[in-house]
This record gives structure tokens, sequence and C-alpha cells, in this order.
């Protein structure tokens, strides 16, 4: 179906065909400050390129016991009024922005957006969840035969369902219980009505951050989120690792059997913003850094560097500087898009990606352009740009991607296209080339991206030090669900 409004900017970030991988979900949370939830706002708006469909808050305050808003939209458009943030008072918050990873996709229900709240026999707590449980279809017909009734289709309830179930004395521990028997991706804030709680799977395969502000602390996907509230980073939470903050501070310990770390590599190439920190390392400046390990893997004689903004920029600036070839800003999006003052007819959603890009012809006109974009998914999206660049009169179109070839699907908390809709799962190199119909396009080696984040002897074959599911068919944790539904695992012989 098409969006209610050409403008919105979930369509026009990939045309309207699901030509970019969308971001998991965010989650935020803060305790031991005065008006919580303001600060979860204002957290949640820095995680907004992870999830724009809906969002959630949840606070607590002795008067006024739990209270919760859940919204479809953004959280300018929600958070920001004193009617609704007034009824969310309280030194202790969290909250969730989300993409529908799982459940009813494209069509969320607002029972499905967190965070989710579960009142147990030694008081309330409240749960959102970054990432995507493997087993959860396995886990609700469990529940389900036992007695548990589901509110949402989100895989996520199932952890608050194992929680009433556990025979476990306090809500941490109920959690842990709970978390044991779940499988696949999760980093989860929570919340009592004392305490913070944050867990990492052990794999880590999903971000989560420790921040401090004045005497309170926060939880975090990133900490570009700690900025935005003037919170100081203080460290990620590790793989494994369940934090518990309560007025004494931070109590940490490991409830998971310790497995080799598995963080999702493509948090580096896109899914993060640039001004966070990942693993001890800028964003920004990995990004940089794939992008001169794509200009020594891939070089071409050309006239302009320009990237597809806003995700390539990094990459091309540091194509740029490895090559020497100029950089240029050949595309140049519109920021300010609004959202609901034209109606979508066919000839409006048929203008795609020139409604959020446009060229700059002046530039372009008679120029040999490498184009530097993050990931090619589909293929529509690159088409419609390079048939932009050819019309503005350049001579020839090289595209250059700061991410080996997308051809399996992730299973950890994306929103990812079925296997056979990936361009790279059906075509060889060549044959994406001729079906964008560029003069050239090269992607950077697994290898390279490797060296790019930090591993200077690139991936290790027999351990691969992050999860790189996506490009490699390797999933660290088998998608048991999906295998369920037909789903065909990678052979020995690809």
């Amino acid at each position: 179906m098409p969006p209610a409004n050409p403008f919105d900017t979930t369509y026009l970030t990939d045309g309207g065909d699901g030509d970019k991988l969308k971001e998991e979900c965010g989650v935020f949370g803060v305790v031991g400050v005065a008006d919580a939830s303001n600060f979860v706002a204002l957290g949640l708006h820095a995680l907004q390129h992870r999830g724009q469909e809906a969002g959630g808050i949840v606070s607590y305050d002795a008067e006024a016991n739990f209270q919760s808003a859940r919204r479809f939209g953004y959280v300018r458009d929600n958070f920001t009024s004193q009617d609704v943030m007034k009824h969310l008072p309280g030194q202790l918050a969290i909250g969730h922005v989300r993409y529908s990873t799982a459940g009813s996709k494209g069509q969320t229900a607002i029972r499905d957006v967190q965070p989710f709240f579960g009142e147990f026999a030694m008081g309330g707590a409240a749960i959102a969840h970054n990432g995507n449980i493997t087993n959860a279809n396995a886990l609700r017909r469990e529940l389900i035969e036992r007695g548990s009734i589901f509110q949402s289709s989100s895989d996520s309830e199932c952890i608050i369902h194992l929680m009433a179930r556990s025979l476990q004395r306090t809500i941490p521990e109920r959690m842990e219980d709970a978390l044991r028997r779940v499988e696949g991706a999760f980093s989860v804030v929570a919340m009592t009505r004392t305490k913070l709680i944050g867990v990492r799977d052990p794999l880590g395969v999903r971000p989560l951050v420790l921040g401090k502000i004045g005497d309170g602390w926060a939880l975090s996907s990133e900490t570009c989120a700690l900025d935005i509230i003037g919170a100081e980073f203080v460290r990620e939470i590790a793989p494994g690792e369940m934090v518990v903050i309560t007025e004494k501070g931070v109590e940490s310990h490991f409830p998971f059997r310790p497995q080799p770390s598995k963080f999702c590599i493509f948090e580096h190439v896109y899914f993060s913003r640039p001004d966070s920190i990942l693993g001890g390392r800028s964003v920004y400046e990995t990004r940089e850094a794939i992008g001169r390990e794509l200009a020594k893997e891939n070089p071409v004689e050309a006239d302009l560097v320009c990237p597809v903004p806003d995700s390539g920029t990094p990459a091309a600036i540091g194509y740029s500087l490895q090559s020497g070839i100029p950089y240029a800003m050949g595309i140049i999006r519109n920021q300010y898009m609004g959202r609901t003052f034209i109606e979508p007819t066919e000839q409006i959603r048929n203008m795609g990606v020139r409604l959020k890009l446009n060229v700059n012809r002046a530039l372009i006109k008679g120029k040999r352009v490498i184009l530097v974009d993050d990931s090619v998914v589909r293929g529509t999206t690159s088409r419609k740009i390079k048939e932009m660049i050819l019309d503005a009169g350049a001579k020839e179109v090289h595209f250059r991607i700061a991410s080996p070839p997308t051809a399996w699907p992730c299973f950890y908390g994306v929103d990812t296209p079925q296997r056979e809709k990936l361009l790279a799962a059906t075509m060889s190199e060549e044959e994406m080339r001729d079906h964008l119909g560029v003069d050239s396009l090269k992607f950077i080696s697994l290898n390279g991206l490797y060296r790019a984040v930090g591993q200077k002897d690139g991936r290790d074959q027999s351990c691969p030090q992050y999860c790189d599911a996506c490009f490699s068919g390797e999933y660290p944790v088998t998608p048991a669900d999906q295998v369920e539904e037909g789903f065909k695992m990678k052979t020995a012989a690809e």
C-alpha cells in the first residue's frame, strides 16, 4: 500500500520502494532527575532515526503511580505538548521509538507500541526492547497454551509474560529468568517503582550505553541521545550484562553464559548516527575510514566524488581524501519537506526520489561522477538516482558502495525484505551493474569493512568479530521461527 502522504519522510527515504534497511528501534531511560519523562522525550528525539512509526513513554511517581503515553508518529509531534507531558510525572521514566520489525509490519496498532507494562505481585514493571526475538513464535505458542493472554503482535511482549510466570522473588531476577529463555537480539531498558534496569544479550548485537546526568543516570541506545540531555557518557553496557540502577548507584552482574561478542557491523555502516560513539570509536570517523578503504580497493578515474545524502556523506569524504578526487555536493537533500499539505496523487508518487533529492546540475554537467552510498538493497532508489544524474548531463556514473552486497535478511531487529527481493541475492556484481545501468559498480569487501572498523587483519573467518549475517549469511543465532516457516540457511556450497 502507498503511504497516506508522499511527504512522509519514511516514504521518501527510499522512494516508496523499501530500498533502505529500516533501523530497528531506540530505547532510552532516566532515573534520579526531576521530570524524567521530559529528558526521555529529548533522548527519543535524538534516537528518532532508529524508529519513526511510533513512540511511547512510561513514568513513575509515588502519588500518580505508573503513567504512560503511546502515540503514532514523531516524538516532536507528540511529546513536546505540555498537556501530554504533565501526565508523565516522576523521577523515573523509560521510552521507546519503533519500526515494526516484528508483528504487524507497516500496520502498527497502538497496542504494539512500547514500552509494555505488567503488574506483578511485587509491583509493576515496564519494558522497552530493541532487537528481535528469533524464537518468539515458539514462546508465544507455549505461553498461550499455558493461559497467557497477549495484547499485541510484538515479539517483545513475550518477555513480560515470561516474567509473570517466573518463580523468582524480585523483578530483576524475573527478568533474568525470562531473558534466559529468549533467543536472538535484545537490548532492554526496563523500570520498576524504584529501579532503572538495562540488559544486553550475550552476543551484544544491539547497542546500549550508560550515562550520568547530575545525581541521576541514563540508559540509551546511542551516545548522541546522552549529548542532547547534557549527560556524560560513562561506558557501554557489556554484552551479557545487566545493570540495576537505584538511588544507591549502579549494580552490575552477568547472568548469561559468556559468548564471543557479535555486535551488528551495520550499526557502523548506517544505523547509528555519525555523532555517536560505538566500541570507543567515532561512527563518523569509522565511516570516513570505510570510504578510504573503498577507494583503495576500487579506484576509478573521475572528476567528482558525490555522496548520496545523508548516509553516504562520511564515506564519500573518505573516498575523496584517499583518492585525491574532489568532493562535491552533487545531490542536494531537501531538509524542509512538509508532510500534509499535498494530496498523494499518482503523478506526485511517480516523482519518487525527486521529492527528497535534487541534482546540482551546474556541478554535474559533463563530469565523470562517483556516487557513494551506504548500501544497495533492492536497487530501485539507486536506479532513480542514476537517472537523475544522467539527466543532469553527467558524462559517466560510477557507484561505490560503503558496505558489501546485502544478500541475506536480518532477523535481529531490522526490517529487511525477503531474500529473493534483495538484489545481491539473485545477481552477481556485474549483473547488478547492468541492472542499475551505471558505468561501474563496486562494493567494499567484507575484509575491507572489518579493517575500517578497526580489525587490522580483517575478518576472522573461524569466529567473526561482528554479526555480518546480512552480508555473509552466517547467522550467530539460528533464526528458529524463520527456519520453521521455510527460510533456507546458507549451505556449505554457498
